[in-house]
């Protein structure tokens, strides 16, 4: 599997031959280095963690650009996004789940799980859109990835591990709005037992976040994980 990632908690994988968007916030991300047409080239399916504008990101445009190209990009997200994306514009394109729940997208399955956080609409964050969640994607052959999205630590994550056994996690360390980087690195420590690699996601785009993952990387010397910090762009294969 080949990961990259735009920066925020904005990621690309591609197996097989799927190419799968998560929370693709690329315009107005100053973070995001790539271009959208780059980022979205050959695109299969949008997956979402929650409905803050900063997640849901470009998925509208993008799945306008697929109608265009007489196509249906798929997007997962739980029913009060749906049907908030469908509202918009997005057509049956928006496919509904929710919580503990698995959905098999044709070679690869994707569960949600839970994030401690809120989730409210990109424009009023007083809109309700549903609870926030986790996303952990199983492909045959590929590692388990388990992006953590908007979270503070909680202890059923070693429950999660020991039910989806993930290999490579996305987790947040940014502060303010989720765990900060000490806080984050306790959780890889105590609740994560198996996993091989782990990314930190959702720091440095903005002023009020965290600005490095420096911390984080120093409160994990010496244990067995290994800490992968992309630059905002950049690949790596898993």
């Amino acid at each position: 599997m080949k990961i990259t990632w735009y920066g925020h908690a904005a990621f690309r994988l591609d197996f097989a031959d799927k190419a799968v968007l998560i929370d693709p916030f690329f315009t107005g991300n100053p973070s995001f280095r790539s271009t959208v047409e780059e980022a979205s080239r050959g695109v299969t399916h949008i997956l979402l963690t929650h409905g803050h504008g900063d997640h849901i990101g470009d998925t509208l445009s993008l799945v306008e650009d697929a109608a265009d190209a007489s196509r249906t990009l798929p997007v997962v997200a739980n029913p009060e996004l749906c049907a908030y994306l469908s509202a918009k514009g997005a057509g049956n394109a928006p496919q509904m789940m929710n919580t503990g729940g698995k959905l098999d997208l044709g070679g690869f399955t994707v569960t949600m799980v839970r994030a401690d956080h809120s989730s409210g609409g990109p424009a009023a964050p007083s809109e309700y859109l549903g609870n926030p969640t986790g996303l952990i994607v199983k492909a045959p052959g590929e590692p388990t990835v388990w992006h953590m999205a908007d979270t503070d630590i909680f202890s059923d994550m070693a429950l999660l591990c020991e039910i989806h056994a993930p290999k490579v996690v996305f987790i947040p360390i940014g502060d303010r709005f989720t765990m900060g980087p000490e806080v984050a690195a306790l959780a890889v420590k105590r609740f994560l037992p198996g996993v091989e690699v782990v990314v930190p996601i959702h720091y440095g785009t903005f002023p009020i976040l965290v600005p490095d993952a420096s911390a984080f990387v120093e409160a994990l010397k010496g244990h067995p994980v290994k800490v992968i910090v992309p630059e905002s762009g950049g690949s790596f294969e898993v």
